[in-house]
């Protein structure tokens, strides 16, 4: 995962703090609001890591194509990675 755990609170309080304070939204526990982004954030994180772990799992079975198309692993995990994204429902 690419944030760590401190990054993601911190990053749902300052969208709770942010909507409250601009009277988007009304709360009664910003803590426990700020708790539930935290893990829809990191839940959202995860799948991306599992996803990206499976387009690595692909790109290793088919190496020897990619050498004989001459196309880069970088430009190949970004198309595999948005397909299977796609496929499997994943906004990323």
């Amino acid at each position: 995962m690419r944030l760590t755990s401190d990054e993601v609170d911190f990053i749902s309080r300052k969208i709770v703090k942010t909507l409250v304070g601009m009277h988007r939204i009304e709360v009664d526990s910003e803590a426990r609001l700020a708790e539930g982004i935290g893990r829809v954030i990191t839940e959202e994180l995860m799948r991306e890591d599992k996803l990206n772990e499976e387009v690595r799992e692909v790109l290793v079975q088919h190496s020897s194509e990619m050498q004989r198309s001459n196309i880069t692993y970088t430009e190949m995990f970004k198309m595999v990675k948005r397909k299977m994204a796609k496929e499997k429902g994943i906004i990323l």
